[in-house]
């Protein structure tokens, strides 16, 4: 009993020191806003404390690969443009911490109870959707052809929600299935962890489309009259314009990444 105990303090002290780490070294680099770092560090030793390696491994790719891409080529003048659309920048807040980890935590804190790889897959898929998503906003923005929207297919404006273009859905493939490959690298007995990671990956990525095209909340600017994410545009309240009024993109990212979830625990018990 007394090792058990050692075990676990020796478990919350590393990942205290990991997690405090990390997370105040993208808060000075302004990956993580102050609230998004301190939710961070909750997270990332509820991971350490409670799963094995690949738990915690698989959200550290997720961060550091997305916060890379939300940099990459910010200055452009076509990635400003788009990201003024955006409820949210680059810099994570806890609010965007919780909705692309949250789920996974739950998972891991059921796991140690129920020890069933279904569950570990279904991680799997929820870090792939959000890593696959991620990838495809911020590589996707720099696609050269207009987007289309995923509903009618119809050309769209840069930063429109439910808009899909090929590179960006390329970019998600590639996300989903890097999370997968991660999975199988440190655990080699996850042995359809590439694939599906790859499929949950892009179909995470493409529900979170579907729903930020029919029911995410949109609002007009009244100055520019751009349509955006923002409640606030111009330094001026925007006005409704359709969509359902809670709905914003952190919780598109939960509720797909959800589906995405489920997706990978049904493939695992399927094959």
């Amino acid at each position: 009993m007394v090792s058990i105990i050692d075990e676990w303090w020796l478990r919350l002290l590393i990942g205290l020191a990991c997690s405090g780490i990390v997370s105040y070294r993208s808060y000075r680099h302004r990956s993580l806003s102050l609230s998004g770092a301190c939710s961070a560090v909750i997270m990332g030793t509820g991971f350490i404390l409670l799963g094995s390696p690949v738990w915690f491994a698989l959200l550290i790719v997720f961060f550091f690969s997305s916060s890379y891409w939300s940099k990459w080529k910010r200055d452009s003048r076509i990635k400003q443009e788009v990201e003024q659309q955006y409820e949210k920048s680059g810099t994570r807040d806890a609010g965007q911490v919780w909705a692309n980890g949250g789920i996974g935590l739950l998972l891991c804190l059921i796991y140690v109870f129920y020890n069933d790889d279904a569950l570990l897959y279904a991680y799997i898929g929820v870090m792939a959707a959000v890593t696959a998503d991620t990838w495809a906003t911020e590589i996707g923005a720099l696609s050269k052809s207009n987007p289309r929207s995923i509903i009618t297919l119809k050309v769209v404006k840069p930063g429109t929600s439910g808009g899909v273009t090929l590179l960006g859905c390329g970019a998600s493939l590639a996300g989903g299935l890097l999370i997968g490959l991660i999975a199988y690298l440190i655990d080699g007995t996850l042995q359809h962890s590439i694939w599906i990671g790859a499929v949950a990956g892009l179909m995470g990525s493409l529900i979170d489309s579907l729903i930020g095209a029919l029911w995410q909340a949109m609002y007009r600017c009244t100055v520019c009259h751009k349509e955006t994410e923002r409640r606030e545009h111009c330094h001026k309240r925007t006005v409704p314009l359709r969509g359902v009024s809670w709905l914003n993109n952190d919780a598109v990212n939960l509720i797909s990444s959800i589906v995405a979830g489920a997706i990978a625990c049904f493939l695992a018990l399927l094959f």
